[in-house]
């Protein structure tokens, strides 16, 4: 049996494996036929050794592969190679999770025998929006709180849709307002920091003035925060995506105020956006935002480093 689970949201994609995990380990007590093997350090060998060897006590086989795709195409296509001619995919001995902490390529021959069917695939895209703020809700309901709707917005901006740190803010706030206490606003205002969704303003204004050494300055400031190079360009992709939509209306003639209601933006992300669209045409946007989707394509098929786009970047605007 083969299992493919990836995706941007890393975090439900995490939950889901260890739920996997859980449910072999209660079921198979001495844990000897489980094996995580991560391929941006083991080869392949290591899994032709557990895939092949037989199982101790006569328990069924559970194989973790994590980092597929972080392998060389030559290396990945000898992978979907072995999977396609071996009977370890029919085994109904052997379960293999391969488990990706991104979105891969879906171009490559790996990915698409993955994700095949009668394989069992599950992408985990990333939240937002009402998604989000549903699952804010649901997620301090679980650990017996309350919030109330005006946190839960502000929630859903300032942390966005990093449910890593969103479950840690959540925690913070309910260790912090203490039992029998709502979550405010007030609450979310005084303990939560504005997270990259916020800060990103910051840098797209810096972009604006050409103020490369500030945007640098800011890029660094990210990274040292613990953003990933990969989710800091996915910011600056949706933040240029909302400067065009509002550049947009605002060439049509429409308020800021009518603009919520048109893009399903929050007003505050409309508040912050508006005000920086004097700084572009909406010629020069549309060209900022088909480079931004060149560098992502660029960096899902392995062609250059989300760092390196980073950079590539800020010298283009």
């Amino acid at each position: 049996m083969l299992i493919f689970l990836y995706g941007e949201d890393s975090y439900s994609s995490r939950q889901k494996l260890n739920e996997i995990i859980a449910k072999y380990k209660a079921k198979h007590k001495t844990g000897f036929n489980f094996r995580v093997i991560d391929f941006a350090e083991k080869d392949l060998n290591e899994l032709k050794m557990a895939a092949e060897s037989s199982p101790m006590f006569k328990e069924k086989k559970l194989l973790i592969l994590e980092d597929s795709f972080a392998k060389k195409a030559d290396w990945q296509k000898e992978l979907s190679s072995y999977l396609k001619k071996g009977n370890i995919v029919k085994d109904t001995e052997t379960t293999l999770v391969f488990y990706e902490k991104q979105l891969p390529d879906r171009r490559t021959e790996l990915f698409k025998f993955l994700a095949a069917k009668p394989n069992v695939s599950q992408e985990f895209k990333k939240i937002e929006g009402a998604k989000l703020e549903n699952w804010i809700k649901k997620t301090v309901e679980k650990n017996n709180a309350g919030i109330e709707p005006d946190a839960v917005q502000m929630l859903a901006v300032y942390v966005g849709g990093n449910l890593w740190q969103m479950a840690n803010e959540i925690n913070k706030l309910i260790a912090f307002c203490g039992e029998g206490k709502n979550i405010d606003g007030k609450d979310v205002e005084e303990l939560v920091a504005m997270k990259t969704e916020v800060n990103i303003f910051d840098t797209v204004d810096a972009l604006a003035a050409r103020d490369r050494k500030k945007v640098f300055r800011l890029l660094h400031r990210h990274l040292e925060e613990g953003e990933n190079e990969i989710y800091l360009m996915s910011m600056f992709v949706r933040q240029f995506r909302n400067l065009l939509i509002i550049k947009d209306l605002e060439e049509k003639g429409i308020s800021h105020y009518e603009m919520p209601g048109r893009t399903g933006l929050h007003p505050f992300v409309i508040r912050k956006t508006f005000a920086q669209t004097k700084n572009f045409s909406l010629e020069g946007l549309k060209k900022i935002y088909a480079k931004l989707l060149d560098l992502d394509l660029s960096i899902k098929s392995g062609r250059i480093s989300a760092l390196a786009a980073l950079d590539t970047l800020v010298m283009f605007i």
